[in-house]
């Protein structure tokens, strides 16, 4: 038996535009996970299934969503399930054409279609689990790039954000393209993370950012570039302690991506009543249009910020330290 987590995630800054180009800042919240167990059958050195259906011996249970399935039945199905990519593409990394008889168990605390960075957590403890137990660990890099892949299939036209930031597992300045840039926490921090209990689908809030791109490039670029300062902004104030400087900024952010359409009146009323409450600033983290804000506190603005969200229509918070 093997077994790996991985964690949840939040974007501090620069969603959507990081798609064009554009920096953004990313940090784990190890408060959530997604956890994977992978056990092989009692008699899987010996077992003579590893032949033509060697992927009806290999068994997928995933609780949360409801799944128990062979792995040749999510392959026989019409489209790609996003489970069996995983593992399919940890094979072709291993240079493997089968896996011997197992069970997945995949079990997750954060929430689906939130802007938590789950597909992508659930993807990187899978790899790991199964890289793990055939004795073949993978790296950070090799890891990152199978799920870059699976994020496809969960949005469409992903930045590569997500699998980035929860592979590493570390605060993540990215650009689409470049290299990798972990970056330093000056000073401490604390979020307040609102879920507003819709769930969203990041692919469709991407492809209607990219149909306003389209319709008029001059507009939404200059909204793009402007966000890119904000995140440029934000590290220098992060790595340079003066984390108090990050709430002006995340206001703006917001309020530019109110004007991309991808906030709505649930994030809107959340971050409102944040901010009513004495938080630093506050603005939706992901994809939009349901999901999750964030809010800056001071840790004596924990309670009240907590409370205020819950009043206003909060289904859950996490309370997480950035450092």
């Amino acid at each position: 038996m093997t077994s790996a987590s991985a964690p949840g995630k939040i974007i501090l800054f620069g969603e959507h535009a990081v798609v064009y180009g554009q920096p953004a800042l990313a940090v784990p919240v190890t408060q959530v996970q997604a956890h994977v167990q992978a056990d092989l059958a009692a008699d899987s050195e010996t077992d003579q299934r590893m032949g033509d259906g060697w992927a009806d011996s290999v068994r997928i249970v995933a609780p949360d969503i409801g799944l128990d399935s062979s792995l040749g039945r999510l392959l026989a199905e019409r489209t790609t399930h996003p489970l069996a990519a995983v593992m399919m593409g940890t094979l072709q990394a291993l240079g493997l054409s089968a896996l011997p008889p197992l069970t997945a168990r995949i079990t997750s605390s954060i929430p689906v279609a939130s802007g938590l960075g789950s597909g992508a957590a659930v993807s990187v403890a899978l790899i790991r689990a199964l890289a793990d137990m055939l004795g073949k660990p993978l790296s950070d890099e090799q890891v990152s790039a199978i799920a870059f892949e699976v994020e496809k299939l969960h949005h469409g036209t992903p930045s590569g954000i997500d699998n980035t930031v929860v592979t590493y597992a570390r605060p993540v300045y990215f650009v689409k393209g470049q290299p990798i840039e972990i970056f330093r926490v000056g000073a401490p921090f604390t979020v307040v993370i609102g879920d507003t209990g819709i769930a969203a689908s990041t692919r469709e809030s991407v492809g209607d950012v990219r149909k306003l791109w389209e319709a008029d490039k001059p507009k939404m670029e200059r909204l793009f570039a402007a966000i890119g300062s904000i995140v440029r902004t934000a590290r220098q104030a992060i790595e340079g302690g003066h984390p108090e400087w990050l709430g002006p900024l995340m206001d703006e952010n917001h309020a530019l991506l109110r004007e991309m359409s991808v906030s709505s009146p649930e994030l809107d009323r959340l971050t409102d009543a944040a901010r009513r409450s004495g938080a630093l600033g506050a603005k939706l983290s992901g994809g939009g249009r349901g999901g999750n804000m964030i809010a800056l506190v001071r840790q004596d603005q924990v309670r009240s910020v907590t409370y205020a969200l819950m009043e206003a229509g909060a289904k859950r918070t996490i309370v997480t330290e950035i450092s």
